[in-house]
């Protein structure tokens, strides 16, 4: 089954006090479902670097608590460092890792654009793939004149002012938020104290002074030392080792060399395959000759077998309630691409809002439906642990009906929540089909009628479960409820029907 995942690597405007940094990194990881992978802090910068991952949801939460929290404690006003920044959160990307789109990153990175601006009014600013217009790609742009200079021009030039937020910069700054490929941050230190030849070096590599594509470099004094500080935006086409093999050269102009080089943060594996390659001149090299990945990809071969395998095994799980919700996440899917298809679109440009509301909240939904598939399996498995429970004693008895109750009661919830989210996913691809791209129509079409079929599956096992409980009047209450959502369901297959005749001319 699918599983997202996403990389985010949101820069902080602190180094120095690091107890400031482990109250943002607390903040990080009290997000569950967050994995932590690295925390780089530069003095010299002033600046520090956090790297994490998870699933879309989690890491949208993570970020947005990150920049609520290092709003608390940091002072642009009083901040002092080497690298250029504008805000106390400086800068946020999304990185799509697997299972997920850059287009979703995008939209990952909107959201939490309006968010901080609304809840936090912090200033926000869009880049890179989520760029609201082409000069905002590039972060240097937006980044022009640092946090003093934009403090100046925010107020005053309309070129200046913010996606989302205040056009007012208070002591957070303003914060960069966007969605990018893979990036490498990586520094070379010289054999030499002289800046002024980081600065010349830097000039020579970065595209935007003719030199390397994909190549930003500055020159900065760090630890006493020149370095040469760099992000590299794509490492397939301009490779770490072309990098620095041309700084090698140009540092030898001015009768220095490097004495190291530097990462901050991860690099992906693949660029340092690279390297190796290029300077061990292994022309015929294969990436599976490495011994390491030979046995990931053995250990990594699927041992059981997927959900629609599993479905068919003889196993009282996964069951009916756990394909209704894997049909209606299915279902959520068809609402959010449609959507999608329809964004960007000139023909379709008025109900931009509404397609990119329809795709966050089908994002959403899919998410918690693809959870529910577990859910539902577990809590049948809980009613089979209570009927194990000993009842050889009144007490033990009692106890155990008391356990087999409860569970059967979660395990009726589970597939009502699914019920009605079924329900929601039906009314998302209704609004797709009826506003959507034209060209997509029958996929909103087909979206509804999955939902409606997870919904009919989903209440059946509502009903099945609650036949035996003993608390019928909370039974009742949960029938009603599924009663109410039986005829929101119809009412919107209805409507699709309508829609189907009067958009697509078919009856």
């Amino acid at each position: 089954m699918p599983n997202p995942l996403v990389e985010c690597i949101p820069n902080f405007s602190e180094a120095r006090r690091p107890e400031i940094v482990d109250r943002i990194v607390a903040a990080i990881q009290a997000v569950p479902g967050i994995h932590l992978l690295d925390r780089h802090s530069d003095l010299d910068h002033n600046r520090t670097v956090i790297t994490f991952v998870g699933a879309p949801q989690a890491v949208e939460k993570a970020a947005f608590d990150s920049i609520a929290e290092a709003s608390k404690w940091i002072d642009l006003n009083q901040h002092q460092g080497e690298h250029p920044r504008i805000g106390a959160t400086d800068v946020v990307p999304f990185v799509p890792i697997s299972d997920i789109t850059m287009a979703e990153c995008v939209e990952m990175a909107r959201r939490l654009a309006q968010k901080v601006s609304s809840e936090l009014k912090i200033p926000t600013y869009l880049y890179e793939e989520a760029a609201s217009r082409p000069d905002r790609q590039n972060l240097e742009n937006i980044r022009r004149g640092q946090f003093e200079g934009l403090k100046a021009e925010i107020q005053t030039n309309p070129d200046r002012a913010p996606d989302f937020g205040p056009s007012f910069l208070g002591p957070a700054g303003a914060t960069v938020i966007g969605a990018r490929q893979p990036l490498i941050a990586f520094n070379a230190y010289l054999t030499t104290n002289d800046v002024s030849i980081a600065q010349k070096i830097a000039k020579a590599i970065r595209h935007s002074s003719g030199g390397l594509r994909y190549v930003k470099a500055m020159g900065v004094l760090v630890e006493g030392m020149a370095q040469v500080s760099m992000n590299l935006t794509n490492f397939r086409q301009t490779p770490i080792a072309r990098v620095v093999e041309m700084i090698r050269r140009e540092a030898a102009r001015y009768g220095v060399g490097i004495r190291h080089t530097e990462l901050v943060g991860l690099i992906p594996q693949e660029a340092l395959t690279h390297a190796a390659q290029w300077y061990l001149q292994l022309d015929q090299f294969e990436y599976d000759q490495i011994l390491e990945s030979r046995v990931m990809e053995s250990a990594q071969q699927p041992t059981a077998p997927d959900f629609i395998e599993a479905l068919a095994a003889a196993t009282p799980t996964p069951g009916g309630g756990s394909a209704a919700a894997h049909t209606a996440a299915a279902a959520a899917a068809l609402a959010g691409m449609v959507a999608r298809l329809t964004l960007g679109k000139k023909k379709y440009a008025d109900v931009t809002p509404q397609m990119e509301a329809i795709a966050a909240s089908a994002d959403s939904l899919r998410q918690e439906l693809i959870t529910a598939v577990a859910e539902d399996s577990a809590a049948f498995e809980d009613i089979l642990a209570a009927f194990r429970l000993p009842k050889d004693t009144p007490e033990q008895a009692a106890a155990r009906d008391a356990a087999v109750e409860a569970a059967t009661f979660h395990a009726s919830a589970v597939p009502l929540r699914v019920a009605a989210r079924a329900v929601q996913v039906m009314d998302l691809n209704l609004q797709a089909a009826t506003l959507g791209n034209l060209n997509a129509i029958s996929d909103a079409a087909s979206g509804v009628f999955l939902g409606n079929a997870a919904f009919a599956s989903a209440g059946l096992n509502v009903r099945i479960n609650l036949q035996n409980v003993k608390d019928q009047a909370q039974a009742a209450t949960m029938l009603t409820k599924l009663s109410a959502l039986q005829q929101k369901a119809a009412a919107v297959e209805s409507s699709l029907l309508s829609v189907l005749k009067e958009r697509a001319n078919l009856g």
